[in-house]
């Protein structure tokens, strides 16, 4: 028997849409909600031998991990070791993906500490209490969000939102982790020209140990990596870096450790929550559950490509919510998807989620073990490793990408990552969709109208550019291809388009418009054809509308655009259209056109076309020349 994402491959999970659930017997509806009843069932001998594998090496990569995105978002370590073994577990049983691992991760550390750092000071009480708070206000949007199926909200957030986002918060952690890696004090990294300042004043006097320390876990982490990509690197540049720390005796020449964990079991803790608490920390969480999401869900598709399971976005997202409001309530912070411990789950043979919620459970055990050691850890060896984290969140290629193929998504790119720079993490986000949308409306608001003509050529006479193909163009009649919707935002462009085409081509009085690529028509669309229509006919000549899309047709007669300018102008089939057109031209042009487009042409007397070769289009104008 084949097994393919832990289950045979005759029984692969068939996940209904939302659009068929009121179909679904009371059973499946349950089923549905819990998606640990559809594989819980089918673990056995061989699936949970290799869950255990998955789950031991996902364990000894997290804990490093852990330490450090606690140490990103501002908390003491054990509450990044908390959130990978509470997050992962109510994931993995309400989460659809069976091979994403959720946990702390660095996006979601570093916003919550820019969110909260200027409100409280990190690490104390204050700074602890208002993290649950705002991990339970962010899960509790997350599973809104998933329980009315608006998850595709996450895709408002696109992704040279997220590079430009990942590329700022990564240089912020980078030099965040600065005083920590020299062992000086320096100031907040988003005064940079103080912080370049300062750390150039005190370059001097940089402690030796300190940066022996730093230096060599750094490197052991490159290496391992480099050289045994399986190996956990983290973990062993940190045992590298803690026994450097011990032979040097550096807790004698000022080196500061990690605080110690008091206990390895996480224990319960109700955030607070009040009115006040709510307004002040809404806008930061909605960013906060955008963000997780955004990671989550993408990072599952990724996953469900490899392992080629279906997967329900919104299951996921409620998953994720269910996921941050039970870890609030037991002392871990805001979690989303990983992308390093999905993949490397996936990689080590896990074929179930109950991979990570093991990964979760030999987490627990290590800490027991093992938690006084976390004491003899260096802080300059995590700041090591955090920079190194940092580093690798900035993708070079896909920045080079996006930087020379499409300045839109430049101007997005770079208005995101200068916003995390300059102003704030959680608004660059916003600002971040704010262009987004605005240059998809602007898109939106510029219709592609290139200009067609029938190839006779061709068999079929299909529709073609005659500038690209060198056809000839019929003298009294211009076809255009509406590449867009017809609405109030495109309205004003397309009246000033039209009435150049009027311009630039008096003699083409006869206007036949394609408008299947217009997608929708509104009331605004609609009055500006009954407008044109009219125009046409003050000119001599006449508007016909070709398009087979029902949604189209029927938006011409709720908004009783075929009343007003006549079902004999409407048309479903350009060869319709062509046989109402040609008896309205004029047969004194006619008669001395050689163009001769249609094959109606041919019956008329007149000259022979021409070679379709020495044709010469009519110069079209800008918008008809877009596609």
């Amino acid at each position: 028997m084949t097994w393919r994402f832990g289950r045979p491959a005759d029984e692969a999970p068939h996940l209904l849409p939302s659009s068929d659930k009121q179909k679904l017997t009371a059973r499946e509806r349950l089923r549905a909600m819990m998606p640990f009843l559809e594989w819980l069932p089918l673990v056995n001998q061989r699936t949970f031998r290799a869950d255990v594998f998955a789950g031991i090496t996902n364990a000894a990569i997290v804990l490093p991990q852990g330490i450090a995105f606690a140490a990103i978002a501002g908390l003491p370590p054990q509450y990044g070791l908390y959130t990978a073994m509470v997050t992962p577990v109510i994931a993995a049983l309400f989460g659809s993906s069976w091979h994403l691992v959720s946990g702390p991760t660095t996006a979601i550390s570093v916003v919550i500490f820019a969110t909260l750092s200027e409100s409280f000071t990190p690490g104390s009480p204050e700074f602890i209490s208002a993290v649950f708070s705002i991990t339970l206000l962010a899960g509790f949007f997350q599973l809104c969000l998933g329980l009315v199926n608006l998850g595709q909200l996450v895709g408002l957030v696109s992704h040279s939102v997220m590079v430009g986002f990942t590329a700022g918060a990564a240089i912020l952690i980078f030099l965040s982790q600065l005083p920590g890696f020299i062992g000086k004090s320096l100031p907040r990294p988003d005064d940079l020209v103080e912080l370049g300042q300062e750390l150039w004043r005190v370059l001097p006097d940089l402690n030796p140990h300190v940066l022996a320390v730093s230096v060599t876990t750094l490197v052991a982490a490159v290496l391992v990596k480099r050289y045994h990509p399986m190996w956990p690197n983290y973990l062993i540049a940190l045992v590298v870096g803690s026994g450097l720390a011990f032979v040097l005796n550096a807790g004698a020449h000022d080196v500061a450790f990690v605080e110690a964990i008091d206990s390895g079991i996480p224990p319960v803790a109700v955030p607070e929550m009040s009115f006040e608490i709510v307004r002040t920390m809404s806008q930061g969480a909605f960013a906060l559950a955008l963000i997780g999401l955004l990671e989550a869900v993408s990072i599952a598709r990724a996953m469900s490509l490899q392992s080629h399971q279906s997967l329900n976005s919104n299951q996921e997202i409620i998953g994720q919510g269910l996921s941050n409001i039970g870890g609030s309530f037991f002392s871990a912070y805001m979690g989303s998807g990983s992308f390093t411990r999905s993949s490397l789950n996936l990689e080590a043979g896990a074929k179930t989620p109950l991979a990570a919620i093991l990964a979760a459970v030999f987490l627990l055990v290590i800490l027991l073990l093992v938690s006084p050691l976390i004491a003899h850890i260096p802080i300059p060896a995590m700041s090591g490793l955090i920079m190194l984290v940092a580093w690798k969140l900035i993708d070079i290629r896909e920045i080079r990408h996006i930087l020379t193929t499409s300045p839109s998504e430049t101007s997005i790119f770079l208005v995101t990552f200068i916003t995390v720079l300059l102003v704030d993490l959680e608004f660059a986000i916003y600002a971040g969709v704010i262009v987004s949308l605005a240059l998809f409306l602007r898109q939106t608001m510029r219709p592609g109208l290139p200009v067609n003509v029938p190839n006779g050529n061709v068999e079929g006479r299909p529709f073609m550019s005659p500038i690209h193909w060198r056809l000839p163009e019929c003298p009294q009649a211009v076809f255009l291809r509406v590449q867009g919707p017809m609405y109030f935002g495109a309205v004003e462009y397309l009246e000033k388009e039209f009435l150049r085409l009027a311009k630039q081509r008096p003699g083409q009085k006869h206007l036949c418009l394609l408008i299947d690529g217009a997608v929708g028509i509104d009331l605004a669309g609609a009055v500006w054809l009954v407008e044109e229509s009219r125009n046409r006919k003050d000119m001599g000549g006449s508007l016909s509308l070709v398009g087979r899309y029902p949604p189209l047709r029927r938006q011409l007669d709720q908004f009783h655009v075929t009343k007003r300018i006549g079902r004999q102008n409407i048309f479903r089939r350009k060869r319709e259209m062509l046989e109402a057109l040609v008896p309205r031209l004029e047969r004194s042009i006619c008669a001395t056109c050689t163009a001769r487009v249609f094959l109606e042409c041919k019956a008329m007397p007149g000259p022979q076309p021409e070679a379709p070769e020495d044709v010469q289009a009519p110069a079209a104008p800008e918008a008809a020349s877009r596609s």
